[in-house]
């Protein structure tokens, strides 16, 4: 009897910088990081091919009184660099889970990362490497949401994840709305229109236009990216 296959073969995987920080108010937190390299593990280990985007909001958090009214522009490349730090910290924790990564920055800090060269990371996600995406697109003024997009294109990933603190996008926010109800599934111009925050605008309008799949769920959830990969009812689908 053969055993069931994951419904995607390539993903990329959105977290973002808060998720690493569990319960703290800002920083990272090992055992945070350790399980979300555990879930990750469980799909590496089925033959799924993995690509990570990270954010920087755990470290920029901290600095970001002293940002404001910083140039934007400025504020964006602190940014980028905050998420080179959880790129490093997340390949640190994924070496001593025993699963074999690469950190590609589309800013150049060549003694701690690749530079981001889309031919090599199709060669390492072919050879069952997990590629984590950091310094966002390297241009200020765009979000780690829009480098998400972005990567899924270039690397050709069957969907784009979006990990978050909640299991799905909701009519309203769950937190203060008790009667808020989960969507199973949505299209680009709906959470658009019904501006849902899935995802910035430019992040949902890149995937809507070049047919890229979304799915909206919670990390803290055990075992919710397998169930994910295996096209389970986990979290909210985005479609055209």
């Amino acid at each position: 009897m053969t055993s069931p296959q994951p419904a995607y073969k390539r993903i990329l995987l959105k977290l973002s910088g808060e998720a690493l920080m569990g319960d703290d108010s800002y920083g990272i937190n090992r055992a945070v990081i350790d399980r979300i390299v555990g879930e990750i593990g469980v799909v590496v280990k089925m033959g799924v091919e993995v690509g990570v985007v990270i954010g920087g909001g755990n470290i920029f958090r901290g600095v970001a009184p002293a940002a404001a009214g910083m140039d934007r522009a400025k504020a964006d490349y602190m940014g980028m660099l905050a998420t080179v730090i959880n790129a490093l910290a997340l390949e640190d924790a994924m070496r001593r889970a025993g699963i074999v990564s690469r950190v590609q920055s589309a800013l150049t800090v060549d003694t701690v990362a690749e530079p981001y060269i889309r031919g090599k990371a199709l060669r390492y996600l072919e050879e069952g490497k997990v590629v984590i995406f950091a310094a966002g697109t390297g241009n200020p003024f765009f979000t780690t949401d829009t480098a998400a997009a972005l990567r899924g294109r270039e690397i050709e990933a069957d969907i784009v994840l979006k990990a978050t603190k909640v299991d799905g996008v909701y009519t309203a926010d769950p937190m203060k709305d008790p009667t808020a109800t989960r969507y199973a599934e949505l299209t680009f111009n709906e959470a658009i229109l019904k501006n849902l925050k899935v995802m910035d605008a430019t992040a949902l309008a890149l995937c809507r236009d070049q047919n890229m799949l979304i799915k909206v769920f919670s990390i803290f959830k055990p075992g919710s990216l397998y169930r994910v990969v295996m096209g389970e009812d986990e979290g909210t689908l985005v479609h055209v």
